[in-house]
Order: C-alpha cells, then sequence, then structure tokens
C-alpha cells in the first residue's frame, strides 16, 4: 500500500507542477522534453546492474516500452488539444475515465476478483471520477470535436493496460528502474526531436525556466511511474483495486488542492464527487 501512496502523492505533484507552469510562463514543451531526459537519467540511476544496450535491446519488453514512449508524449498533446478544443473538463473526464479499461482487461485476461462489492466500488468510482472533473460553470459539448477525447480515453486507457500487461508478463522486480527509463528514454528522443523540428521551422525560442521547471518534474513524474509498478508487482495485488484507487485519489487529492491552494471553484456535483471517492475507495480496497 506504501508505494501505492507514494504514486499518489507524486501523480498529484504532478498536478502541481502543471499549475505552477501555468502562473510562472514557464514553457511547457520544453519542460516535458526535459522532464522526459531528467525522468529517463533517474531509472539509469536507480538501476543496481551494469547498465548493457545488448542486453535491454533484447529484453521481450523492449519493443513495448518504444511504443510506450510514443504514446506518453503523443497522449500528453492530446490532452493539451482536448484541453484547448473542448474544455479542461472534458479533457480531465477522458483522461480519468479510461481507467475502466484496464480494469476490464484485469478481470478478463488475469482472472481478478470481480464480487458485487468491488463492481459496486468501481462503478462509483467511475461516478466520482466525472463528478469531480466536471465544472458547472462550463460548457461542455461531447458531440463537437469528438475525436481527440475518444483519442485520449483510449490512448491513457491502452498506456495503463500496456504498463500492466508488461510489467506482470516480462519485466522483474529489480528491472523496473531500467524499464521505467526505457520508455522515458524514447519519449525524451521523440520530444527533442519535435524540437529539433520547430527549430529548423523558426519556431523555437529556448526558455530557461524550462530547465528547472523539467528537472522538478522529471523526479516526480519518475517516482509516479515507479512506484505504480512497484504496487502493481507487489504479491497478491490486483490491477483493478491499484488502478482504481490510484485514479480515483488523484482526482479527489487533486480537486482539494485546487480548492486550498489555487482557489479554484468547487461545484456541489465536486464535492458529492468525492465523497463518492472516499466511499470507493473503502469498497474496492476492504473487498
Amino acid at each position: 500500500m506504501i508505494y501505492l501512496l507514494l504514486s499518489i502523492l507524486a501523480s498529484t505533484l504532478i498536478f502541481i507542477c502543471f499549475k505552477l507552469f501555468d502562473k510562472f510562463k514557464v514553457n511547457t514543451l520544453q519542460a516535458i522534453v526535459v522532464n522526459y531526459i531528467v525522468a529517463c537519467t533517474c531509472g539509469l540511476l536507480s538501476y543496481q546492474n551494469p547498465i548493457r544496450i545488448s542486453e535491454i535491446v533484447s529484453t521481450k519488453w523492449f519493443y513495448g516500452a518504444i511504443a510506450l514512449g510514443f504514446l506518453f508524449i503523443s497522449i500528453f498533446n492530446v490532452m493539451a488539444l482536448t484541453a484547448q478544443k473542448n474544455g479542461l473538463s472534458v479533457a480531465s473526464v477522458a483522461s480519468k475515465m479510461s481507467v475502466i479499461i484496464p480494469i476490464v482487461f484485469g478481470f478478463f485476461v488475469y482472472n481478478e476478483s470481480a464480487g458485487f462489492q468491488k463492481i459496486l466500488g468501481i462503478a462509483l468510482a467511475l461516478v466520482a471520477v466525472y463528478l469531480s472533473s466536471v465544472k458547472s460553470k462550463s460548457t461542455v459539448n461531447f458531440k463537437k470535436n469528438l475525436l481527440l477525447p475518444i483519442i485520449l480515453f483510449f490512448g491513457s486507457g491502452i498506456i495503463d493496460t500496456s504498463i500492466k500487461y508488461l510489467e506482470t508478463t516480462y519485466v522483474s522486480e529489480n528491472g523496473i528502474p531500467i524499464f521505467s527509463a526505457t520508455i522515458f528514454c524514447f519519449a525524451a528522443i521523440i520530444g527533442i526531436a519535435t524540437l529539433i523540428y520547430k527549430a529548423y521551422n523558426n519556431q523555437f525560442k529556448f526558455d530557461s525556466k524550462s530547465l528547472l521547471g523539467g528537472l522538478i518534474l522529471g523526479v516526480i513524474n519518475y517516482s509516479s511511474i515507479y512506484y505504480l509498478l512497484k504496487a502493481l508487482h507487489f504479491e497478491g495485488s490486483e490491477s483493478s483495486t491499484i488502478f482504481t484507487v490510484n485514479n480515483v485519489a488523484i482526482v479527489m487529492s487533486s480537486t482539494l488542492i485546487g480548492l486550498f491552494f489555487f482557489k479554484e471553484y468547487i461545484s456541489k456535483k465536486n464535492w458529492i464527487g468525492i465523497v463518492l471517492a472516499i466511499i470507493s475507495i473503502l469498497l474496492v480496497t476492504l473487498a
């Protein structure tokens, strides 16, 4: 449980970082690229065995890590576009509701338990995520630009499901750091290539603040993935429980932080969502 709590804490700190990026006018794209470089470095430094490129390439999870690196940076960009064109509420709901994909995957592929109490908790969690994320003062139109929210929903779900599958099938516990580092490495390569392309087209202006922002974000980002993998790897843990508690707790804590530290508006629906989130976590963890 301690690994799950640390993953939730790190993921919530990512939310705080992005809020601070906006406040201090940090170039988000540049900070994200630096973040992936730092996260990759953290993984390499955490790996206790000698690092041999040939051994990494020969692992069964290598090509999956390449695909995940591409998904990591691509889905983030889709999230940004969704927030710009459809609104922040749609982006938040689409990404967090995707938790249903790894949960269903766990039921059918790993034959995880699916008692009434657990199913009720998961159902309440989905409602809680929606109510905690939706803003009553904003107009949300799901019929407009449906493609982006759909891509975000499936992309986020595929990322969580793929991480669980690769971790369970091919990654040993002492191989988690190098597995994480490889994912971040390829995300960084794609990000650097994007910046080079922008520079070639005279669309790049270096932002020195992105270095510090990316450094902090990178350590936090690596921690969120590392501890999530450790939680999933823990003997006796079920992915349906881990992903449900993880996503709902992140939405709940982020909402409360937005209220108390960033003075964001919290509607009655949001408060109902927070209460349902607590109930759903209790139902799932005590099932």
